[in-house]
């Protein structure tokens, strides 16, 4: 008896510990490590954030871009940071999700060595086109890649990206003939399909959606299920004729592995307010991120579920980063 009253006793004050730390918290500046370059979609989307999320919180957020390594440097700071609630990660399914299939290594466990907090948005991807290339829509792509008997190249924001892997699954899907060009950034895949060096570029909404309105890209499909209200003249792949072809990016807030409960469910609540505000939805929205706000314990599950949907996914296309 006794030792069940001392086990009840440390279980009761460590949740008053935990209630005490998320009424005081936060007494400093937050950190949120972008494991990324600025300017892309992920940078873009977490300072579309920080503002709101800064105020709610009664702090300053500071945003560090620590690119390198495919993201690993940034993860492996945050993974290793004091588990105190001021260390966060921008956090890209590109890097949590589908890279440690590529290494014979993996340099971490998203679902070991992080704790989701919530998941800021998803973005549809999108397939756009030089217009020198003579076709409008994916059915006319399929048509034109069996008529023309090549390999159609299409670049990408880097091997084992989110949009190399939509290429991929696209493969996969209709047969159709692509050839992947690898890049350091979706930026950069663009820049040469502006030029004409390749004649498309797999990447997020946010990366050409300027260029498409202009005209000098034509967007051929978006991966989402339905048309994206950005871009409503653009069919989707599933109206091109690849059924049930729906892929999202994502992109999240993650802890160092042990931080208090109580203040991972103080930040998802006050971060699940920002992403509702009118103004933040908006500037989501022309990033091509649909918000989300979801709870610790629905985005951990969704990150499980990822995994065991990209990792056979991976093995297929047989990407090795070693």
């Amino acid at each position: 008896m006794k030792t069940m009253h001392l086990k009840l006793l440390l279980l009761s004050c460590a949740f008053a510990v935990g209630a005490v730390q998320a009424q005081i918290y936060p007494s400093k500046p937050i950190k949120i490590i972008v494991p990324y370059s600025p300017g892309g979609f992920a940078d873009s989307g977490v300072r579309a954030i920080s503002e709101g999320l800064g105020t709610r919180l009664g702090t300053s957020i500071v945003i560090e871009n620590r690119p390198g390594a495919s993201g690993v440097i940034g993860v492996m700071a945050v993974s290793n940071a004091p588990a105190d609630g001021y260390t966060f990660l921008l956090g890209f399914d590109g890097t949590l999700i589908t890279y440690p299939f590529m290494v014979s290594k993996p340099p971490f466990n998203v679902l070991k060595d992080l704790t989701a907090i919530s998941k800021i948005g998803d973005s549809a991807m999108i397939l756009a086109a030089h217009p020198s290339l003579p076709v409008k829509n994916i059915a006319d792509l399929i048509e034109y890649s069996k008529q023309k008997g090549v390999p159609l190249p299409y670049g990408s924001s880097g091997l084992g990206s989110t949009p190399h892997l939509a290429g991929e699954l696209f493969k996969a899907r209709t047969n159709v003939s692509l050839e992947h060009i690898a890049y350091k950034g979706g930026g950069q895949a663009t820049i040469d399909t502006l030029g004409g060096q390749i004649p498309m570029v797999f990447t997020t909404l946010a990366t050409v959606q300027q260029y498409i309105k202009t005209g000098k890209l034509n967007a051929l499909g978006v991966t989402s299920a339905k048309r994206l209200s950005a871009l409503p003249d653009t069919p989707t792949f599933i109206e091109g004729g690849v059924p049930g072809f729906v892929l999202s990016t994502w992109i999240g807030i993650f802890a160092p592995p042990s931080t208090p409960k109580a203040i991972i469910d103080k930040v998802q609540v006050e971060l699940s307010k920002v992403l509702m505000v009118p103004s933040v939805k908006e500037r989501l929205g022309t990033l091509g991120i649909e918000p989300s706000g979801n709870t610790h314990e629905q985005f951990t599950e969704q990150i499980a579920s990822d995994l065991a949907m990209w990792g056979p996914i991976v093995k297929k296309a047989n990407i090795n980063l070693d």
